[in-house]
């Protein structure tokens, strides 16, 4: 749910505050000094209004993890099983720090979420996928390419993407159809389908 982008190196805890569910109100801590930018508040709320028919016993991916935030907000909303992916080693100890305080079906996976995506790693019928990677990566476009395998996606999955430039439905045409896409100051964020499974 995070991508990067340069912040001051402080000792200063930062948190993200998981905005709906039985945890709601609930902090994550964010690693000291780390370069995690967070999804604003009222982007999550709206996505996760957007996914409301979807979420609950929802199987998720959360990719370029981060603190995931967007993965324990789907936990708390009743998802079934989360996957959390990030490169970071800090990230990723961050968050199995915090999922070892909460009684849930997390497991969180240290190394290239597109390298593991294409080595078939992260298993298989997703019905939710986030993809928000750092910027500066500018891999939203491959990574739907490697989601969009047979098997990979359940049946009505949906899929999350968030960016700093707005995709265009030709762009992601022919597997996918884009469904939901709005704006928050710079982040631009989209809800999408793979065509196969779109309603």
């Amino acid at each position: 749910m995070f991508g990067t982008m340069p912040t001051s190196n402080t000792s200063r805890t930062h948190q993200v505050r998981i905005i709906g569910g039985r945890w709601r109100g609930r902090r994550i801590a964010v690693p000291a000094g780390s370069e995690l930018r967070p999804t604003p508040d009222r982007v999550r709320e709206t996505l996760f209004n957007w996914l409301a028919p979807h979420i609950r016993g929802a199987r998720c991916l959360d990719l370029f993890a981060g603190t995931g935030a967007l993965g324990i907000e789907a936990l708390s909303r009743g998802a079934s099983e989360v996957c959390l992916v990030d490169s970071a080693y800090t990230a990723t100890n961050q968050l199995k720090r915090t999922l070892a305080t909460l009684d849930v079906n997390a497991r969180v996976v240290t190394g290239d979420a597109l390298e593991l995506l294409r080595a078939g790693a992260l298993g298989d019928n997703w019905d939710i996928v986030f993809v928000d990677p750092p910027y500066k990566l500018d891999c939203q476009l491959r990574a739907l390419q490697l989601l969009a395998v047979p098997d990979v996606l359940a049946e009505n999955a949906r899929v999350y993407v968030e960016s700093a430039s707005a995709l265009q439905a030709e762009t992601v045409a022919p597997a996918w159809e884009l469904l939901r896409a709005k704006s928050a100051g710079q982040v631009r964020y989209h809800l999408l389908a793979c065509e196969q499974f779109a309603n």
